[in-house]
C-alpha cells in the first residue's frame, strides 16, 4: 500500500460546491484517527522507503481512504460540509491540545475511531461540553465516560453482545445441547456470570448449557466424549481471547468425525481466515454486504486510489462520514438526539438508546443496541440476521 504525500496532521477537507458567500456556512465534522503520520515522515519526507507500512498504521489510515471516498460521494451529490481530519496519534501536538485550537471551536460533529481507551475522554469531555455528538466507530468501548449523553457507541457493549448471544441460541438451539468452552480469566468469568444470569432470569425455556475449562491449546477432540457424532453439535467460545478463538476453530474443523456449529464473539469479526473448514457464528454491529453496488463502488474506487481490497475499516470510515454527515446537515442542531435516523442507511441500521448505570438520572452514554449475525463457512460470510 502506498501513503500520499497529502496525509497531513491536519487536514481540511471541503464537501459540497455551493457558493458559500451567498449561504450560511457549511456544518463541520471533526474526524480523528490513530495514523501515526510522525512515525513515517520526517517532515514531509517519507521515511521508510520500500518498507510495507506498520500494521498499527493500517487501521487508521483505511479508515481515513473510507472517509475520502464518503467525501468524494457527498461532493457528487453537492452536499455541504467542512470536515476536519486529525491523526490522534500526532507526536507534535496531542488530543487535548488539538481540542484547543481555534479550528475545532464551532464543530458540530465528531467521529472517531480509537485505539486506545485513554484518548476517549477528552473527546467526550469536548463533545460534552460543546453537546455535541461524538459518534466512536471502533472499540474500545466506553473508556470510564460518565454521565456524557452526547458519547455514542456504534459498537455495542460486551454485555449487549451477551445478551444477542444468548437469545440467538435461545432462539435457534432451544432444546440443543450447547457446549460452553471457558477459558480462565476475569474477562472470562464476566462473560460466563452474565450468561448464567441470563439463563437462570429468562421466562422462556433455559439453555441446556454444560461447561468446560479449556486452554489456548486445547484440542476440542478432548471433549469427543461429550459431543454426539450422529448430529450437528452447538459450541459456544466464552472468550474474546484471539488466539483462544483461532485454536478452537482450527481443532473443531480437523474434528472430521464431529459436525460442529461454533459461536464466537464480536471480536471473530476482525480475525482473518477465520472459519475454514468448519461453521461458525458471530455477533457484529457491522454488516458489510460486500457484493451490493455500493460496495463494488467502495471496493473499486479504493483499488483505483491505492492498488488494493478495501478492509472494513474502509466502509467503517464510509459510512460514518456519508451516514452521520447527511443526518448532520438534515437535523443540524437536533442531530444528538436523532442519531437512530436512518433515513440514509448505506449498510447498517443503528439504534442508540441511552444507557444510565447505578440509577443515575442522566445517560452514561448512548449505545447502539442493533446487532447482527453472520455466519461463516469456508471463508464465505452470510447475514444470518
Amino acid at each position: 500500500m502506498r501513503i500520499k504525500k497529502y496525509f497531513l496532521p491536519l487536514l481540511i477537507l471541503l464537501a459540497g460546491n455551493g457558493l458559500f458567500a451567498q449561504q450560511p456556512a457549511p456544518l463541520k465534522i471533526a474526524v480523528f484517527a490513530p495514523i501515526y503520520l510522525d512515525t513515517l515522515f520526517n517532515g514531509s519526507n517519507y521515511t521508510l522507503g520500500n518498507n510495507n507500512l506498520p500494521r498499527t498504521v493500517l487501521p487508521g489510515l483505511d479508515f481515513y481512504n473510507g472517509i475520502q471516498l464518503a467525501i468524494d460521494s457527498l461532493n457528487a451529490e453537492g452536499q455541504s460540509l467542512t470536515v476536519l481530519f486529525y491523526d490522534s496519534k500526532s507526536n507534535t501536538q496531542s488530543v487535548k491540545q488539538l481540542l484547543s485550537t481555534e479550528a475545532l471551536q464551532d464543530v458540530s460533529m465528531i467521529i472517531a475511531s480509537f485505539n486506545n481507551r485513554n484518548d476517549i475522554k477528552p473527546l467526550a469531555d469536548f463533545a460534552l461540553n460543546k453537546q455535541i455528538p461524538l459518534i466512536s466507530m471502533t472499540y474500545p468501548n466506553d473508556g470510564g465516560v460518565k454521565s456524557n449523553p452526547y458519547f455514542a457507541l456504534v459498537n455495542p457493549t460486551l454485555t449487549t453482545h451477551v445478551e444477542g448471544i444468548f437469545k440467538y441460541l435461545q432462539k435457534n438451539y432451544p432444546t440443543e445441547p450447547i457446549l460452553y468452552l471457558k477459558r480462565q480469566g476475569g474477562l472470562e468469568d464476566m462473560i460466563e456470570g452474565l450468561f448464567k444470569d441470563l439463563n437462570k432470569k429468562t421466562p422462556g425455556l433455559p439453555l441446556k448449557i454444560k461447561t468446560v475449562a479449556a486452554t489456548d491449546s486445547t484440542n476440542i477432540a478432548s471433549f469427543n466424549s461429550v459431543l454426539d457424532s450422529t448430529k450437528i453439535n452447538i459450541i459456544f467460545c466464552g472468550s474474546l481471547n484471539e488466539n483462544f478463538g483461532m485454536n478452537l476453530v482450527k481443532t473443531t474443523a480437523a474434528n472430521k468425525s464431529y459436525k460442529s456449529i461454533l459461536i464466537g464473539m464480536p471480536t471473530w469479526d476482525a480475525i482473518k481466515d477465520l472459519g475454514k473448514g468448519t461453521e461458525i457464528i458471530y455477533s457484529t454491529p457491522y454488516n458489510y454486504n460486500r457484493i451490493d453496488k455500493l460496495a463494488q463502488y467502495i471496493n473499486q474506487s479504493y483499488r483505483s486510489k491505492v492498488a488494493g481490497r478495501p478492509s472494513d475499516m474502509v466502509f467503517k470510515g464510509f459510512e460514518a462520514m456519508f451516514h452521520f454527515g447527511k443526518l448532520l446537515i438534515k437535523h443540524q442542531n437536533n442531530i444528538a438526539s436523532q442519531l437512530s435516523d436512518n433515513s440514509f442507511k448505506l449498510f447498517n441500521e443503528f439504534d442508540f438508546v441511552p444507557v444510565k448505570t447505578n440509577g443515575e438520572p442522566i445517560p452514561a452514554y448512548l449505545e447502539n443496541k442493533r446487532i447482527y449475525f453472520v455466519k461463516k463457512t469456508d471463508g464465505v460470510i452470510k447475514s444470518i440476521q
